[in-house]
């Protein structure tokens, strides 16, 4: 585990080691990265901290369609990129990722799709602040400025998406 410069906890799963270690050495000093060796480990290591998971699809033992099965049961609130070999097929529609990636995988790539994760992350949590404060104000409690102030928030935020980047947001406002 490495402490870097922001307060983001990335959760890299790999079964092989020479992944592990890439991902450490590249988002280490942005980021605070744990690292999980295959399934089992992630399961251990999964926990409320942890703000973007890496995860390798196909594992021996507890898969990475397992694991992303069983955070999302869990309700962990945390993002999630499968990153594989494997060009994506019929098989993973609907399984609940937020971000694809194949390997090998740039440095610049991972530190991108973390970044748009987070962003993700930040424009549900806008969002959801945007709709609890109109509703107060819709009871009376008025502060028209809270609700342009969150309002632009969450528009500042969108300014950088692409079509699947809403795609994976509405389907957590649902």
């Amino acid at each position: 585990m490495s402490r870097g410069r922001d307060d983001a906890t990335v959760l890299a799963v790999d079964d092989l080691q020479e992944y592990l270690d890439v991902y450490e050495h590249r988002l280490g000093d942005e980021y605070e990265v744990r690292t999980a060796h295959g399934g089992e480990a992630a399961l251990a290591a999964i926990d409320e901290a942890v703000d973007v998971v890496l995860l390798d699809r196909e594992m021996p033992g507890v898969s990475g369609d397992d694991v992303l099965a069983a955070i999302r049961e869990e309700g962990y609130d945390c993002r999630v990129a499968m990153v594989t070999a494997n060009e994506p097929d019929e098989d993973v529609v609907g399984i609940g990722y937020d971000a694809y990636l194949r390997k090998p995988v740039s440095g610049d790539d991972l530190t991108e799709v973390v970044e748009r994760l987070r962003s993700l992350s930040a424009y549900v949590d806008a969002v959801t602040a945007l709709h609890e404060a109109s509703e107060r104000r819709a009871a009376g409690e008025h502060d028209p400025e809270r609700v342009r102030e969150l309002r632009d928030r969450a528009d500042d935020i969108a300014d950088g998406f692409d079509p699947r980047d809403y795609r994976v947001v509405f389907r957590d406002l649902r």
